[in-house]
């Protein structure tokens, strides 16, 4: 039987060989991933034991799939009650290339409705959708025509080892972790008594995987020595418990014989908190030394990785005896040692040279004779470190592309002085371009009294980024929210990288922003269609003003930060016309609107979403601005089901739903397919004077205006809620205004 293990670009040769090794019968490097010849039982293996394979996917169905309803058909056909009950929870995730089907959220919904479809008409009976945690997690891949559904054995991204607690701002991926470990040799050098440290440690990833490889621990243990990762009927679940008992046994002996040969350093002393806290985590919180040092200032190695000197040895050997000292005399000495850094260079973390060149001086006067294997953003930051590497590979960090080097022993190699950094003239053209906007703005800011706007929206087409400015309310410090939009396919990866380089130091120089006040994002989807996951835990929170409303941004942390700048003028709108007035805010994310209805004088404001993590943040806006008490109700509730209960009465609404939804504790929800009865029921809910403000960004939808107008008055409001600063894209959203119609 053949199955797929997919992982990162770069890395297939590495995993074939690693399947290979794990008793598969046949292991053939594909295009991110190896195609494996095996039986189910060495699938599940390597769930267990495969450190650096990002999925395991055993097939369930191949088929034409021309478009989506041939999607649905073919899915269909699969004897679903074969693989799982109506009773358990389903997930899928898709992955979609081709015009057929473009919408990869979309492919997942239709499998998703063929699985239900199929055991609704089996038993009458639907399982239920568990984004997170599923009993079952399909996979499917719609390529040239042609459709793949798989089992994820592993339940997830294998990369998720257990034992992450927290995180620095872009953590490397264990799976990475693990290929750079195993480019630099480090299972033998260890057997061979070598020691491993890692200069540049954030928040450990290189360490913990390090020591974990070393003690012969499982990388699926921790996640699923005592949880099935997954329920598909076709599991052997006799089989995994024999291979959990195995690992768990090779563990008790691997950690037993542990040597404390693992050091890590960082400048920043949150980053190593969370590198002590998540070694705890792994079951290491004595095997791994940790230190706050930059690496400039590293002089020497950490006392435990330090090399027992001829001297030491004959001191301890005379001690013990002569046939200690004859031992000593014999014993061979331990290998140098391998170090391992992952130095920053990606967008989020953008490459600086200097620190390069910093991290090449510092390892030539502590372990000239070691190897080093450095995960470098490309070949040009490798050579500036200024060391000879033995070997290049080129792997991927996500959609970054990067240069592996190994370096054997740490040598230096021939470089030019450096030289001031000077703008390109790419950077330059952007910076050039930022300050006429800028300048033609400052008098419409000025009279409106805007903090936070976007300054730059693809205005150059080959530097396809937004730039938003949010300024703090109490410093006045300007800080930069940037999102990269996805590049065509067909233009290099080493040019999309370059040309965002140069977006973010033209930006820096016409801004006066420093690099710690820049949040930096990569984003393909408007916001609406978008999952809003988590890219760091930083915790951190700006507060900015709008009008007279004082509202909590988050930079960092989210895909958005919580204030959608477009909705500005629809916001102040609001606040005009809330005074006095029952206000109702249906999918209200982080409230903004409910705080500027409440800031404008409302008589009392009720707030809906589904998400306790947005309505936590509406409560802090609310105390952000001293607004409080029983006047000001939150419902955590699917707004439709919200809707088609509640009978209250409201003199203003606002609606602004996302595009999709498919929340395990809600219906799945369209926008499109559900607008006509949201719009029905929430205008039923207006006082007879009353407005409903209705908005959405899916570029793609259509108002039902004959249904709506049945019972409503609907104007299209939209470039009036259009502001200047989005006047290059009028289709960021669409706003309706609507009154109940009267009989």
């Amino acid at each position: 039987m053949r199955f797929f293990a997919s992982c990162a670009k770069g890395l297939e040769y590495l995993l074939a060989d690693e399947l290979a090794a794990l008793g598969c019968a046949r292991a053939t490097a594909a295009v991110a991933g190896v195609n494996v010849e095996g039986e189910p039982l060495d699938a599940q293996r390597a769930v267990l034991w495969s450190r650096l394979a990002s999925r395991v996917l055993w097939p369930l169905a191949e088929f034409d799939c021309p478009d989506a309803q041939a999607l649905y058909d073919g899915a269909r056909t699969v004897p679903w009650p074969e693989h799982l009950d109506a009773g358990m929870t389903l997930a899928v995730d898709a992955h979609v290339s081709g015009e057929a089907i473009t919408h990869a959220r979309y492919a997942a919904l239709r499998v998703k409705d063929a699985v239900v479809d199929a055991l609704r008409e089996h038993g009458g009976a639907r399982p239920d959708v568990d984004v997170e945690a599923p009993d079952l997690r399909l996979n499917l891949v719609v390529r040239k025509g042609r459709a793949i559904v798989s089992v994820d054995l592993g339940g997830g991204p294998l990369h998720r080892r257990g034992w992450r607690r927290t995180q620095g701002e872009a953590p490397l991926k264990e799976t990475l972790a693990a290929a750079v470990l195993a480019r630099g040799g480090w299972p033998a050098r260890y057997a061979q008594g070598g020691a491993l440290f890692d200069p540049m440690c954030g928040s450990g990833t290189l360490l913990i995987e390090g020591a974990l490889m070393a003690a012969d621990v499982a990388p699926g243990l921790l996640r699923h020595g005592d949880v099935l990762p997954s329920r598909w009927h076709g599991f052997d679940r006799a089989g995994w418990q024999s291979l959990v008992d195995d690992a768990m046994a090779r563990e008790r002996t691997g950690r037993a014989g542990l040597r404390a040969v693992f050091a890590g350093s960082d400048a920043d002393p949150r980053a190593i908190a969370a590198a002590r806290e998540n070694a705890t985590a792994a079951g290491l919180r004595d095997a791994i030394a940790w230190d706050v040092c930059p690496v400039e200032r590293l002089q020497q190695l950490p006392a435990r990785l330090a090399p027992v000197g001829r001297a030491d040895a004959e001191t301890q050997a005379a001690g013990e005896g002569a046939q200690a000292e004859v031992a000593a005399a014999h014993e061979p000495a331990p290998a140098p040692g391998l170090v391992v850094c992952n130095p920053p260079y990606d967008a989020r973390l953008a490459a600086d040279a200097a620190l390069y060149r910093a991290l090449g001086d510092a390892l030539r006067r502590t372990v000239p004779d070691w190897r080093a294997s450095l995960l470098c953003g490309d070949r040009e930051l490798g050579f500036a470190t200024g060391l000879r590497a033995r070997r290049h590979y080129q792997v991927f960090n996500g959609a970054l592309e990067c240069t592996l080097l190994v370096c054997d022993p740490i040598q230096p190699a021939a470089r030019e002085p450096a030289a001031p950094r000077e703008l390109s003239d790419g950077a330059r053209m952007v910076a050039n371009r930022l300050r006429k906007t800028l300048r033609a703005s400052k008098a419409w800011r000025a009279r409106e009294g805007v903090d936070c706007f976007r300054a730059y929206d693809a205005d150059l087409p080959e530097y396809a980024a937004a730039i938003d400015v949010y300024t703090a309310a109490v410093t006045g410090e300007r800080w930069l929210h940037v999102q990269e939009y996805a590049a065509p396919a067909e233009i290099p990866e080493a040019v999309t990288r370059r040309r965002f380089g140069e977006l973010l130091a033209g930006a820096a120089d016409a801004l006066e922003v420093p690099r710690e006040r820049t949040a930096i994002k990569t984003r393909a989807r408007g916001k609406g269609g978008s999952k809003y996951g988590h890219l760091a835990h930083r915790g951190e929170f700006l507060t900015v003003r709008e009008g007279e409303a004082r509202l909590r941004v988050n930079l960092f942390d989210y895909l958005d930060t919580g204030l959608f700048l477009d909705h500005r003028p629809l916001r102040l709108r609001i606040a005009r016309e809330a005074q006095g007035g029952r206000f109702l805010n249906l999918f209200c994310y982080t409230g903004a609107a409910t705080v500027h209805a409440a800031v404008g004088g409302a008589a009392q404001t009720t707030s809906v979403d589904l998400s306790a993590t947005y309505l936590e943040w509406l409560a802090d806006n609310l105390r952000e601005n001293a607004i409080g008490g029983t006047r000001h109700r939150i419902a955590q509730a699917d707004a439709l089901a919200w809707l088609r209960a509640d009978r209250g009465e409201y003199d203003l609404v606002f609606c602004d739903p996302p595009t999709f939804s498919n929340s395990a504790r809600a219906d799945d929800f369209d926008v499109q397919r559900a607008h006509v009865e949201l719009l029905s029921l929430a205008v039923a809910r207006l006082a007879p004077d009353g407005v409903l403000y209705f908005s959405n960004n899916y570029r793609r939808f259509r108002l039902d205006a004959a249904a709506v107008a049945t019972f409503a008055e609907v104007e299209d409001i939209s470039p009036a809620t259009l502001p200047p600063d989005f006047a290059r894209n009028p289709r960021i959203h669409r706003t309706w205004r609507l009154r109940r119609r009267m009989a």
